[in-house]
């Protein structure tokens, strides 16, 4: 069965100062994209689709174009791309966006926009993040046993995925029995000097969390009939912002634990023992350089993904 991976890539990386997702971090200036694309298709899935900013087209088709159009899929085909945009046209007649607001309008609307190119199950990514080589393939195979009302996502230790630069938006997730149980979208999670990792959103002290608690980064799997759910959910957010917010957001993270509490939504939580790590400050840079510079000599990667 045909499997599709879905990567965000039009976000506009304000904490990061620039287009972090066209930043070239690997030994041979590779995104972390490329990662995202050399893994599944390794992992089997045969589709990509790049959800963007307007004018990135002809970027992300110089950056990416060597890999994707040497990649072929299980069958030896080659992998199909296409590009979807995430700006102000998709947005229902019946709201207006405020002249004044420049960010979009968060992850869910970037994966409602790939809608017209997806009709297979699919995975969703964030482009600046590394997910690792087995999440891919736990996600892919958990993609072709999906029942109507289902969902997948992958989770990771919240110890793994802060940064000691600055404040991290996660979804702290509970679980039970392999399935999602709650996601607690939490702002702004940081790293301690005594070792605990808190979320500091209403004090500077914090609120201490399980380090061992399982977060989403991103990475959830769906089957085609989520659009309807998706598109629905956005119309009752776009109607729900306060007139002056300019930089509301509908996340992917809170729509499913909206929809988990409504019963309209049972979510997989996959195991895998895959690591991430990603940019969200230009100090997290050298340290993402490094680590991926370790899975090359390690021989997960070959010397470079260009050639």
């Amino acid at each position: 069965m045909k499997t599709t991976l879905v990567i965000m890539a039009a976000g506009l990386g304000s904490r990061y100062g620039g287009n972090k997702q066209t930043e070239g971090i690997g030994p041979n200036h590779e995104m972390l994209m490329e990662y995202s694309i050399f893994d599944a298709v390794r992992a089997g899935f045969s589709k990509f689709v790049f959800v963007i900013k307007p004018d990135m087209k002809p970027l992300i088709e110089k950056l990416c174009g060597g890999l994707v159009s040497s990649c072929k899929d299980k069958e030896g085909n080659p992998v199909e791309v296409c590009y979807a945009t995430q700006d102000f046209s998709s947005i229902p007649a019946f709201y207006t966006v405020p002249a004044e607001r420049t960010k979009p309008f968060g992850t869910v609307h970037a994966v409602m926009c790939a809608e017209k190119y997806v009709q297979e199950p699919f995975a969703v990514v964030n482009a600046d993040d590394y997910y690792g080589v087995d999440a891919y393939s736990s996600m892919r195979e958990c993609l072709l046993t999906l029942q109507e009302g289902e969902a997948a996502m992958v989770g990771y230790y919240l110890k793994n995925t802060v940064s000691k630069n600055g404040t991290v938006t996660r979804g702290v997730c509970s679980h039970e029995g392999g399935f999602l149980t709650k996601v607690t979208e939490t702002f702004k999670i940081m790293p301690f000097a005594d070792g605990t990792i808190r979320d500091t959103a209403s004090s500077e002290e914090g609120v201490v969390l399980d380090p061992n608690a399982l977060v989403s980064m991103n990475f959830w799997g769906y089957l085609p009939s989520i659009f309807k759910s998706m598109n629905a959910y956005f119309d009752a957010f776009l109607k729900s912002i306060q007139p002056g917010d300019i930089k509301a957001e509908c996340l992917l993270p809170i729509m499913v634990d909206d929809m988990m509490r409504a019963h309209a939504l049972r979510v997989r939580v996959l195991s895998t023992n895959a690591t991430w790590f990603g940019i969200t400050y230009p100090q997290d840079k050298p340290y993402v350089q490094e680590e991926l510079k370790k899975l090359h000599n390690q021989g997960v990667y070959p010397p470079s993904l260009h050639s």
